[in-house]
């Protein structure tokens, strides 16, 4: 609830000071006096359009600055957003303020923070009702939500039944469309990868087959060169035996064994040619198996042309893979960048394969969903129609019970109608959108709220209903401006009345005119004047009892001293306690 209001420099308050307290708090004073001033105020407070013409001439700025006890749930969302609360935690301070050139700031718990949020939290916190202030009641969505709550535990069960299957017909629609839009591009994509696994698989690649294949081929192609090169080195290295003993020889090994036979006499005389000589020795050997290596080479040295041929077939048919599937780019074909090998072929057909599997696996999930979604329709449907049957038997009593509390508020004639219209498709709360109408009189058409009612009329409606969905419109704080515009006698006291009973179970602060209703107040507080026109800090005064009895004095005839005037106001005063006790007990 709001526990103080400051207001300084808007329109006729300089200074002002509003100490408010829990249930119904009556706010009156002269005509002028600024009471109107105030709901201004609250409602700059809580979002509403900043007019830098309520700015008080010679003031540099209006502000506004409250102090609310809150829940625990809007608390964390303050400290959540960076705020900070007072008194552990519990009480919230807010401020807006508007300049003479029209630049707005707003404040939530120390921190600057944007007008819509003041707003959201208007949502939650209070109601303002008032011939200029947007009604809570007419906002887009609000009736509906408001009859909802008015509806029940049985309506509430219902809603959100439809809404958890609503919510889950939307999520299988929209993934049934998705993918049934994609299905063109799934198809072309599946044949493309199932040609290319064709054409591997008809290959059949080998890890490293490539670079085997490479090695081979060049052997072979060049297989009389090698074999010439071979025949020479050997037979450098180890000539033709015969040859050797004709003409002395001149192999390598044969010279070196002539080297070797030549040390071996004076090895015993010096031991550096001794171990010449072993490493002559040790050559020879080297070189007589190099030599026969040599000869194994070429008798093994393959020159046939058909292999040659099948080695070349088989890389040609690779490398045709590779520069299809060989990039390094995930299931792309072809494509510059990456590295382009046989690896990456196999990785490609790795990725496909698994693709594929996905991709048929698509028209099994495709018709899991349509079936789902069929049978999601079908529970929409069939929610949305016991939504709309609760929702009208809601309406039906709600618009009873509003009519007859219009009647007691001066408005016999008036009577006031839900109306559950259909929606072209079922949304998000059901298939229905839910409108209050107002007929004023017997034989007028039933128009919604705002163009049904004048300004004062419309405040009694709106008190009319806020006491009807007292419990099932849980808004802690109701402000009331001109609720008793063009009433007076009973019907002013059945307005209080009803503000006392709203005060119940929230807190309701009305600004008034009538003593009738100022009667049943908890909390009285006049606004006055000073000499030089504004109100200031001291101008806003809370009463006890004798000056109560003093200014509802005041209101009844203007004579707050006279003796007659006192005694009437008393009685009223004395008529809203015994009425408070009655209800109390």
């Amino acid at each position: 609830m709001l526990e103080e209001v400051r207001i300084t420099g808007l329109g006729v308050i300089d200074d002002a000071v509003l100490e408010l307290s829990a249930g119904f708090t009556a706010l009156t004073g002269e005509t002028g006096a600024g009471k109107t001033m105030v709901v201004t105020a609250l409602g700059l407070l809580f979002g509403g359009r900043a007019d830098p013409a309520r700015v008080r001439p010679g003031a540099a700025r209006a502000a506004v600055e409250g102090r609310l006890l809150v829940s625990a749930e809007i608390a964390r969302e303050i400290t959540d957003a960076g705020g900070d609360l007072d008194d552990e935690g519990s009480t919230l301070v807010l401020s807006r303020s508007v300049s003479a050139e029209g630049r707005s700031r707003a404040f939530a718990g120390g921190r600057s923070v944007p007008v819509s949020l003041l707003q959201v939290l208007a949502d939650d916190l209070v109601a303002v009702h008032g011939q200029s202030d947007q009604q809570q009641l007419l906002k887009p969505g609000r009736q509906r939500d408001a009859l909802d709550r008015f509806g029940g535990p049985d309506l509430a069960a219902a809603l959100a039944d439809y809404r958890r299957v609503f919510n889950r017909h939307r999520a299988v629609h929209d993934e049934l469309e998705s993918l049934t839009r994609a299905e063109r591009e799934r198809v072309a994509e599946a044949e493309t990868l199932r040609r290319g696994l064709a054409e591997v698989e008809a290959v059949a690649p080998v890890a490293g087959e490539d670079a085997t294949l490479l090695a081979e081929e060049e052997k072979l192609a060049n297989a009389d060169a090698l074999n010439a090169a071979a025949t020479m080195a050997h037979e450098a290295l180890l000539g033709d035996p015969a040859a050797a003993s004709v003409d002395g020889g001149s192999d390598a090994v044969t010279l070196l064994g002539v080297a070797g036979r030549a040390l071996e006499p004076v090895r015993p005389h010096d031991p550096v040619l001794a171990g010449l000589a072993d490493r002559l020795a040790e050559a020879t050997y080297l070189v007589s198996d190099v030599a026969a290596e040599l000869a194994s080479y070429t008798d093994a040295l393959d020159s046939d042309p058909a292999r040659l041929a099948a080695v070349q077939e088989r890389r040609a048919a690779l490398g045709k893979l590779v520069r299809a599937y060989g990039t390094a780019s995930g299931l792309g074909a072809g494509g510059a960048g990456g590295s382009s090998d046989l690896a990456a072929v196999l990785d490609w057909a790795k990725q496909a394969g698994s693709r594929l599997v996905e991709l048929e696996g698509d028209n099994d999930k495709i018709a899991a969903l349509a079936a789902e979604e069929s049978e999601l329709a079908s529970q929409v449907t069939s929610l949305a129609a016991q939504l709309t049957a609760l929702r009208l038997a809601a309406a039906q009593r709600f618009a009873s019970e509003v009519t007859a509390e219009l009647t007691a508020l001066a408005m016999p004639h008036g009577s006031l109608t839900a109306v559950v219209s259909e929606l072209d498709a079922p949304g998000p709360y059901g298939a229905d959108d839910v409108e209050i109408r107002l007929a004023a009189h017997p034989g007028a058409p039933p128009l919604p709220l705002n163009k049904g009612a004048s300004g004062g009329e419309l405040s009694r409606v709106m008190l009319a209903i806020e006491v009807v969905f007292a419990g099932a419109d849980p808004v802690p704080t109701f402000v009331f401006d001109e609720v008793d515009a063009g009433v007076g006698g009973k019907a002013a006291v059945e307005i209080g009345r009803r503000l006392a009973r709203l005060a119940r179970s929230s807190q309701v602060i009305v600004v008034t005119h009538l003593p009738q209703v100022a009667a049943f107040a908890d909390n009285h507080l006049v606004v006055e004047k000073s000499g030089d026109g504004l109100v200031t800090e001291s101008g806003v005064m809370r009463l006890d009892r004798p000056a109560r009895v003093r200014e509802l004095s005041r209101m009844l005839g203007g004579l707050e001293e006279s003796e007659f005037g006192q005694a009437h106001a008393e009685e009223l005063l004395s008529m809203a306690d015994r009425e408070r006790e009655a209800a109390d007990a």
